[in-house]
């Protein structure tokens, strides 16, 4: 949780204001020897933070159901 004055929230509220309500991480302003926390009221769905991730599976992933899982160990 970040912490700041409230001179630092004064000079950048909309920044500040603007990460909280994206990342749902609470903001706390130090007032003296108070703090006070801004938060958002409902929360924030974290999914819509997901970056595309391109394709892992080099090859045919059909292959991978079909392909013969069983290993053959001759120990001495």
């Amino acid at each position: 949780m970040k912490t700041v004055t409230v001179t630092e929230l004064r000079g950048n509220i909309y920044k500040l204001l603007e990460e909280v309500l994206s990342t749902g991480v609470p903001l706390e302003v130090k007032k003296g020897g108070e703090k006070l926390r801004i938060m958002p009221v409902d929360g924030v769905d974290k999914l819509n933070n997901l970056t595309y991730q391109p394709e892992i599976i080099q090859g045919d992933p059909d292959e991978l159901v079909h392909m013969e899982w069983e290993v053959n160990l001759d120990l001495p």
